[in-house]
């Protein structure tokens, strides 16, 4: 039986938008994913431009999301896309997502899930309801390193854990480019588009995410302080938080974009009673393993004591570098797994994008009170 690729929709992502092109890379590098058809932009010129330069059929480069939604329903099933990717500013995408899976396509969405938690809820719904896939693009958890230091910690080589620290260091937005015509900054930092957080929402979700994610344990309460540095600014563009980790553990949330001359400093440490690791998004090939009686030790991608589960994602032998739009593929390419029912292929899911929604409202909420802790509603770990 011949192998067909999955046909894959998108939302967003016209031409000049730097996400977009990252999902159609990495989704194509495994050879699981085809793109068949999109809503690129309301800009009918730019649309149209973006079908043309990705080959598509222009009768299957819609103007809307739901003429998109409708036109593909209305295809026979060997010919209709099977999955969306939702890469538009974030408060279209809980409506679109909601939309794709009542149409009965499953969905790949960029993050964060939605504007709030409420909306998160409701994507967790109708994604219950219609039986299909929710796939979010935490990208940072499909570095296999991420999945070394995520598998150690589970099996204990570390004992219990008592610190999490992450950090997420940026400085694209030191000067104000949001009011200077920069169109990533101006939705990032628009209330209306960007939703309740701005470096919060952003990245701050990222390093959130990781932190459970890695650790295993779930943040029960957080102590933050959101701040704004650019004058005339609407939404945060530096957070520095505090966790309580349900388990016992204590860490600390660091998340900037107004670190001048930073660029994408995303670092995540983990101590335990016996050792600890770091890791860096940065030099993602290493993971630095300390211990509290023998010396520290240099994990490499492609090396040897890899677990079995981080071996699956790698490519490339020892010494070849695998990054960002790799470990974007390993998230495509574990969503088409589990599709095609091939497997308990994780990758990150509803779970993931409420735990992160709880946390920015559990973060504003703190930082606007004078309330040292503020809990963050229960929830599955992510």
């Amino acid at each position: 039986m011949i192998r067909h690729p999955l046909k894959l929709g998108m939302v967003g992502g016209g031409e000049g938008a730097f996400i977009g092109a990252v999902h159609r890379m990495a989704a194509a590098l495994d050879g699981e994913w085809r793109l068949a058809a999109g809503a690129f932009s309301t800009d009918a010129g730019r649309n149209a431009r973006t079908g043309d330069l990705l080959g598509l059929d222009p009768a299957r480069v819609y103007a809307t999301y739901d003429a998109l939604l409708t036109g593909e329903a209305a295809l026979p099933a060997n010919e209709r896309i099977d999955a969306v990717a939702i890469v538009t500013p974030n408060h279209l995408h809980a409506p679109v997502a909601i939309a794709a899976l009542h149409a009965g396509f499953h969905v790949l969405c960029e993050k964060p899930m939605a504007m709030n938690s409420d909306e998160a809820r409701a994507i967790a719904a109708a994604a219950e309801a219609s039986g299909k896939q929710f796939g979010l693009a935490f990208t940072y958890s499909g570095y296999p390193l991420v999945e070394e230091a995520r598998a150690r910690v589970a099996r204990g080589d570390f004992g219990a854990i008592r610190l999490v620290q992450v950090e997420y260091i940026q400085g694209w937005l030191s000067a104000p480019l949001d009011t200077e015509g920069n169109k990533q900054a101006e939705w990032r930092t628009d209330p209306a588009r960007a939703g309740l957080g701005g470096c919060l929402g952003d990245i701050g979700t990222h390093a959130f995410q990781l932190a459970e994610h890695v650790s295993g344990e779930r943040v029960d309460a957080v102590s933050a302080d959101l701040t704004i540095h650019v004058p005339g600014r609407r939404l945060d563009d530096d957070v520095s938080a505090l966790l309580r980790f349900a388990g016992g553990a204590r860490g600390t949330l660091k998340a900037t974009q107004v670190a001048a001359g930073e660029e994408n400093g995303l670092r995540l440490r983990i101590h335990g009673e016996r050792g600890g690791l770091e890791w860096a998004q940065m030099e993602p090939n290493t993971l630095t393993l300390r211990w509290l009686d023998r010396p520290a030790e240099i994990v490499r991608a492609g090396g040897p004591g890899l677990v079995p589960s981080t071996s699956m994602l790698l490519r490339t032998p020892a010494g070849h570098p695998e990054g960002y739009v790799e470990a974007f593929g390993n998230l495509y390419r574990a969503f088409a797994a589990s599709i095609r029912g091939e497997g308990d292929r994780w990758f990150p899911g509803v779970a993931d994008g409420l735990r992160t929604m709880q946390f920015v409202e559990a973060a504003i909420a703190n930082a606007a009170s004078d309330e040292k802790w503020t809990s963050i509603e229960p929830g599955e770990t992510a």
